[in-house]
């Protein structure tokens, strides 16, 4: 079975590493049995494009065969996406591309490389058996980060060249540390070679200003193509025929200023550093730039002093947020959690709402960066699955869930999960694998990242009981201090969490009225 098929996520370099083999052959890198061979890449769909009749797209496909067949192993198949053999031409009463190459591949009459992706493999190429078993698999794994800066080395010539830039070290360093920590969607090495193209085509086009000479000139060229065409209209070709000589000469002239004006930018090449790289990775994923690229010290150092000039009363509990959140980023805190887990207990209206939005807007500085979820709406069990999306087989399965969809659209921003005392309990199911591993599975089978998220849980537990505690007789029995609210919060709270759910909360933050 000499028919290898390279299975890997999309980005992890299947084509290129047949394209790799392509070049090492021409060079002569390869072992003796594999020299002079040729890989021709096979276009599925240019073989079924214009196929009218029946017939038409077995014979072409035949014909190819017939050629590699000729070439007594010297033809080396390469087909990209694999999974589009099968079905491929296949009409009422016609045989697919898979079913004609099935015999072929089988006697060994053609050497064929195939490359898919692992889901595309699953869904077309496994159920069928006899096709499967004529190919060998190959799995593609990502690349690692130190891996992914050696292949930036190695590529970074040609994009110098045609962006007509210098990438400096800490540029290819920042193009794999920025993507590898804020783009979680997307695979190495594809995602810090797209940084890499996308911070030298920025840089080309922002550093870049016309000459004033050359926009002159067009101008020129422009006003004497308009009097030479008002010339003739007017029956004046005298007169429109020295326009046209001028119309020349200033394009010739246009021409020269062109020219000197690509050399000297060949010349003075942009230059390409970390924090251009850092803006590019900003625009990709909607994480604010100096988030990215500020020094993180100084921007915690002011939290607790900011937050509290918007958030008056409550200094005690944004000084347990802030202390969490710092814990995290110094690195104190396991980085497979989310960045903070907060529960936000205090009667109705003393701004736990109001704080979340404020930490949001610091954090993130964006209030879009909030994503609210209001509990009360996931009181019935069958609410649940609206969290992660319908199951396969449900109405609105393509859709993904209302909590997972909105943070793979937003993967930095702060989740408030309002009053969630009255959600079902079988939400708290749902979240103990988001505050433990800050992960969660969708309905599609999306791992979704929730590593880069602060969880806020509000709820008013214990306020009613509150209200009720210490109406006796007496003199002193209204005024309730504060040491005795809490107690009282506490035992309510027991009585409404297990005990699983509130040990993996960071901190149960307690507002005063």
């Amino acid at each position: 079975k000499n028919n290898p098929v390279l299975i890997g996520e999309p980005g992890v370099g299947k084509t290129a590493i047949a394209e790799g083999l392509a070049l090492r052959i021409v060079r002569g890198d390869v072992p003796e049995n594999l020299k002079d061979r040729k890989v021709f890449s096979l276009d599925m769909g240019a073989l079924v494009a214009g196929a009218k009749y029946r017939g038409e797209f077995e014979e072409r496909l035949k014909s190819v065969l017939q050629e590699v067949k000729k070439s007594e192993g010297q033809i080396i198949l390469f087909i990209d996406e694999l999974h589009t053999i099968v079905g491929a031409g296949n009409a009422a009463g016609t045989m697919d591309a898979a079913n004609l190459l099935k015999p072929a591949l089988a006697r060994g009459e053609i050497q064929c490389i195939g490359a898919t992706t692992l889901d595309e493999y699953r869904k077309n190429i496994e159920k069928d058996g006899a096709l499967e078993r004529r190919f060998q698999k190959v799995m593609v794994e990502p690349t690692t980060p130190e891996e992914t800066l050696q292949i930036l080395e190695n590529i970074k010539d040609k994009y110098q060249d045609h962006h007509n830039v210098t990438y400096t070290d800490s540029a290819l360093k920042a193009c794999v540390d920025l993507t590898e920590r804020y783009i979680t969607d997307r695979n190495f090495p594809d995602k810090a070679i797209d940084a890499l193209d996308e911070a030298g085509s920025r840089a080309h086009i922002t550093e870049i200003t016309v000459p004033r000479e050359i926009e002159r000139l067009e101008e020129e060229i422009a006003q004497a193509g308009r009097e030479k065409l008002a010339a003739a209209q007017s029956q004046d070709f005298e007169k429109a025929a020295s326009f046209r000589d001028r119309e020349q000469q200033l394009k010739s002239r246009l021409q020269e200023a062109n020219d000197a004006w690509e050399q000297q930018l060949r010349a003075d090449r942009a230059m390409v550093d970390a924090d251009k790289v850092a803006e590019v990775v900003a625009m990709m994923t909607g994480v604010p730039v100096q988030r990215i690229a500020q020094a993180e010290g100084s921007r915690l150092k002011e939290m607790a002093p900011a937050l509290a000039r918007q958030i008056i009363g409550q200094d005690a509990a944004i000084e347990k947020i802030v202390k969490a959140i710092r814990r995290n980023r110094v690195g104190l805190k396991d980085p497979g959690k989310p960045i903070g887990t907060f529960m936000f207990l205090g009667p109705t209206g003393v701004g736990k709402t109001h704080l979340a939005k404020k930490l949001s807007e610091y954090l993130f500085d964006s209030p879009d960066a909030l994503i609210r979820i209001d509990m009360s709406e996931y009181m019935e069990k069958f609410t649940v699955s609206r969290l992660v999306g319908a199951p396969p087989g449900y109405v609105g399965y393509e859709e993904g869930g209302q909590l997972t969809e909105k943070v793979r659209r937003r993967p930095y921003s702060v989740v408030l999960l309002d009053e969630i005392e009255k959600a079902h309990p079988d939400v708290f199911n749902i979240l103990l694998q988001v505050m433990d591993e800050g992960r969660l599975t969708d309905s599609l089978g999306r791992r979704i990242d929730f590593k880069n998220t602060i969880l806020i849980m509000t709820s008013n537990v214990g306020s009613r009981q509150l209200k009720d505690f210490g109406a006796g007789v007496g003199f002193n029995t209204g005024a309730v201090s504060k040491e005795q609210a809490h107690g009282v919060i506490s035992k309510a709270l027991n009585r409404a969490f297990s005990p699983e759910f509130l040990n993996r909360i960071d901190d149960i933050v307690m507002f005063d009225q």
